[in-house]
């Protein structure tokens, strides 16, 4: 045996705790749409199917602003933003569910592909999604009109654990649906958080162009809530604040544990989940030590 094939057994044996910790588990995986366009996409979604077989029970959350960017710029509209949130009208409406249901379409591709020969062969996934979301409008801030752009109302976390439990992997994406049959385009953040701990998720992970977040050029490998916030009132890139913000968000609404992923980095979801140093950065209440083992 080479010593490259030992070492690919000692990883294994090394991983089999946290397989062990992991199964049986719910875990939200968030990301944009800009990841969605990554060459590596396609490896994330490999990645996702292995631990679905690994027992993990999985909802993800997808965003969609590149998607509908390209679509309203096509059709000579150019979008309008306000505290980070799309106005959305009437007419670019339309191009936001065009974009979240062919985006949706591409990911459930994805789930379905099992080619012999190939990390899904026999994986036989099904992606289950509907109206979970409860949403209402954000309506009129600062003498701005939101129009269809609205917040999370209500979480129809019983629906979805339902779909959990009969081992369907639930996909969502940033659209919620009011009483009186409107839709909205909601904040992937927004989603992220309330879903997250409206399930009762051990874990949200979150992706992110970067490996995690970083503080004077170095890689935070974990904080807590506390440190958090002194890294949010400190110099953080626009992504890295909005990541860290939704961990910490999420952290307090009680979910366990938040973990900031690399979308670009081949590997890094496995690597944070089944190694002890992981690839990113961890939110949460306890010490590394503990933490990493949840």
């Amino acid at each position: 045996m080479s010593s490259d094939e030992f070492q690919h057994i000692r990883w294994f044996r090394d991983s089999a705790p946290y397989i062990n910790a992991h199964r049986g588990r719910t875990f939200v995986i968030v990301f944009g749409g800009e990841a969605a366009l990554h060459a590596n996409f396609p490896n994330i979604i490999h990645d996702i199917a292995l631990l679905h077989s690994l027992g993990v029970r999985l909802l993800l959350i997808h965003g969609a602003r590149p998607q509908i960017a390209r679509r309203m710029s096509a059709a000579g509209f150019e979008g309008r933003f306000r505290d980070g949130l799309r106005i959305t009208d009437t007419t670019e409406l339309a191009y936001v569910k065009d974009a979240c249901g062919s985006l949706r379409a591409d990911i459930e591709a994805l789930l379905s592909t099992g080619l012999p020969n190939s990390p899904m062969q026999g994986a036989s996934i099904s992606v289950t999604g509907g109206n979970f979301i409860t949403a209402q409008p954000i309506g009129v801030v600062d003498g701005v009109d939101f129009q269809h752009t609205g917040r999370v109302r209500r979480v129809n976390d019983r629906a979805i654990r339902q779909q959990l439990d009969a081992g369907c992997i639930v996909l969502l994406s940033p659209l919620g649906y009011s009483p009186t049959g409107e839709i909205f385009n909601l904040s992937l953040e927004d989603i992220a958080v309330r879903t997250a701990a409206a399930v009762g998720a051990e874990k949200l992970l979150l992706f992110g162009a970067g490996r995690g977040i970083f503080d004077g050029g170095e890689l935070v490998r974990q904080c807590n809530l506390t440190q958090a916030l002194d890294l949010l009132h400190g110099e953080l890139e626009p992504e890295q604040q909005r990541l860290l913000q939704t961990a910490r968000q999420a952290c307090t609404a009680g979910v366990k544990r938040c973990q900031i992923v690399s979308y670009a980095e081949d590997g890094a979801l496995l690597q944070e989940l089944f190694t002890h140093d992981g690839s990113g950065t961890l939110v949460g209440p306890d010490e590394y030590e503990q933490a990493r083992c949840l």
